[in-house]
C-alpha cells in the first residue's frame, strides 16, 4: 500500500525512455501564440491582463536594473503553474513533485542573483552577512550563520515546492481510496468523504498556483537584495 501511494511520483517510462521530458514540453503547447493583430481574442486579452498584473505586483518595489528579469521570472511562474495544475488531472504525472527538477530551477536562478550582487555591488552584498552594530565577539558566529542561511535559500525553494505538492497529492489519494472503500459499506459516510475530496481538490488548485507564485516572489526578493 505504501509503495503504491508513492508510485505516482515516479517518472513514467516508455520503451525505457523517461516521459518527464514530454511533460515538461506540454505546457508550451497549451498557451496561445500572441497575434500581431491590434485586437486579440478574449483568451489572449485575459492572458495579457494577468501577466501585466503579476509583473506590476512583483517588480513595482524593484529598481530599473531588476526589471530585466521580468520576462524570465514571469515565464518560470507560468511554467510552474501549468505543471502544477496539469498534475492534478487523473492519470497524469507532476514533474514538480521531483526535488531534482525544483532544485534545477532554484539553484541557477538563486546563483544568478548572488552573482549579480557580487559583481555590481560587492560591498553591499557582503554587508548582508553582518548586521550593523553587531558586538565584536559575535561577528564570527553571525557570519557563519548568515552564510549558511544564504546557501540554504535554493534548497528551501525546492523543498517547499516539492513538499507542498507531494503532501497534497498524497492527501487526495488517501481520501479518494477511503471513498471507494466506504462506498459499498457506508454510503452516507462515502458521500461526506466525496464532498471533502472535492473541497480538498479546490484547495490543491489554489496551492498549485500559490506555490508557484511564492517561488517567484522569493526569487524576486533575493534579486531585490542584489540589484
Amino acid at each position: 500500500m505504501t509503495l503504491n501511494m508513492f508510485e505516482q511520483f515516479m517518472s513514467p517510462t516508455y520503451l525505457g525512455l523517461p516521459l518527464i521530458g514530454l511533460a515538461l514540453v506540454l505546457p508550451l503547447l497549451l498557451y496561445p501564440t500572441p497575434s500581431r493583430r491590434w485586437l486579440g481574442n478574449r483568451l489572449l486579452s485575459l492572458q495579457a491582463h494577468l501577466i501585466n498584473r503579476f509583473v506590476q505586483q512583483i517588480f513595482l518595489p524593484m529598481n530599473l536594473s531588476g526589471h530585466k528579469w521580468a520576462t524570465l521570472l514571469t515565464s518560470v511562474m507560468i511554467f510552474l503553474i501549468t505543471l502544477n495544475l496539469l498534475g492534478l488531472l487523473p492519470y497524469t504525472f507532476t514533474p514538480t513533485t521531483q526535488l531534482s527538477l525544483n532544485l534545477g530551477l532554484a539553484v541557477p536562478l538563486w546563483l544568478a542573483t548572488v552573482t549579480i550582487g557580487m559583481r555590481n555591488q560587492p560591498t553591499h552584498a557582503l554587508g548582508h552577512l553582518l548586521p550593523e552594530g553587531t558586538p565584536t565577539p559575535l561577528i564570527p558566529v553571525l557570519i557563519i550563520i548568515e552564510t549558511i542561511s544564504l546557501f540554504i535559500r535554493p534548497l528551501a525553494l525546492g523543498v517547499r515546492l516539492t513538499a507542498n505538492l507531494t503532501a497534497g497529492h498524497l492527501l487526495i489519494q488517501l481520501i479518494s481510496t477511503a471513498t471507494f472503500v466506504l462506498l459499498p459499506l457506508m454510503p452516507t459516510v462515502a458521500i461526506l468523504t466525496t464532498a471533502l475530496l472535492f473541497l480538498l481538490t479546490l484547495l490543491e488548485i489554489a496551492v498549485a498556483m500559490i506555490q508557484a507564485y511564492v517561488f517567484i516572489l522569493l526569487l524576486s526578493l533575493y534579486l531585490q537584495e542584489n540589484v
